[in-house]
């Protein structure tokens, strides 16, 4: 069975399309005003923009790929070019927070005059169009969780704009520049968290492991507590696209007509469906009574 995933809402491109555009106007300002202001945290924070502008950007090529049919060739679609971005993507920024770091550590040795009047003006700044963003995708962050990952990106760098915003402070009241290098680190903790955590879904995803969301377990129990089914063995469970999940299995039912069969399968999809959010399932069903019931000859870990 293959359930078509809901219409994106065409309501939450625009949101999208519009923080988007600030994000990316904004971290070439901080790029500019962390130069001339000789300011580290300043353009350790644009590299945590730049984590937003890839989620966003991420979020806007999901919601077009999923508008693109499967063909004969990519009967999946062109879901896991998503995926295989946000591997790359992560990558990318797990190397600009080791850079950080060792430009951090420069700052450690020594001590760089930093201009932090300006290096205030282009933070507020940068606070003001976050908040902006914030305000755009909250509505959307509630219906989609595509939406929500980038909402919370868009918070990350809001906080990391405030910390930029402290270190300015401190610098301009008390000449103590280490703040700069100090926040910088904090900056590029965050966006080596946040970048190991985009790898490491990528890659489970890319293996097919089971969505994290899912207990297996739970799966062959629910679907075994259906009358008329009295095993399931070889489950394999998977993640398409970031909300997209699949289930393949072999189904022991009891002997009976094709038509009991038809509605025990979908009693199976309902299950798998309205509690799993599993909505793409290739189920095979076999009678252990039938002489010429198929059953799976290698052993499965997962088999009941």
């Amino acid at each position: 069975m293959h359930r078509e995933e809901e219409k994106t809402d065409a309501t939450l491109v625009r949101p999208l399309k519009i923080t988007l555009g600030l994000v990316l106007v904004i971290m070439i300002a901080e790029i500019i005003g962390g130069v001339f202001s000789n300011s580290l945290a300043l353009l350790s924070d644009a590299g945590h923009m730049l984590t937003d502008a890839l989620a966003l950007g991420l979020s806007l090529f999901a919601i077009n790929l999923a508008r693109r049919p499967a063909t004969a060739t990519k009967t999946y679609g062109y879901h896991r070019a998503e995926i295989m971005a946000a591997l790359a993507n992560g990558t990318i920024l797990i190397l600009v927070s080791i850079f950080i770091f060792y430009e951090a550590y420069r700052r450690f040795l020594e001590e760089p005059a930093i201009k932090s009047p300006l290096m205030l003006i282009v933070a507020s700044i940068g606070l003001a169009a976050n908040l902006t963003g914030l305000y755009l995708l909250r509505r959307g962050s509630r219906k989609s969780i595509n939406i929500k990952a980038a909402f919370w990106h868009v918070i990350g760098d809001t906080l990391s704009s405030v910390a930029v915003i402290i270190a300015g402070v401190i610098i301009y009241f008390t000449g103590w520049y280490i703040a700069d290098p100090i926040l910088a680190v904090v900056i590029g903790t965050v966006i080596l968290w946040g970048a190991a955590r985009i790898v490491k879904e990528s890659v489970d995803i890319l293996l097919e492991s089971v969505p994290p969301h899912i207990d297996m377990e739970e799966v062959v129990t629910r679907v075994k507590g259906i009358a008329g089914v009295e095993g399931l063995h070889d489950v394999h469970v998977w993640t398409i696209t970031s909300g997209i999940y699949a289930l393949s299995a072999h189904l022991d039912i009891t002997d009976q007509t094709v038509s009991q069969s038809c509605d025990i399968l979908a009693k199976v999809n309902d299950v798998l469906a309205n509690d799993f959010n599993i909505t793409h399932t290739t189920l095979q069903t076999e009678c252990e009574s039938c002489p010429t019931g198929l059953k799976c000859n290698l052993p499965q870990q997962n088999e009941k």
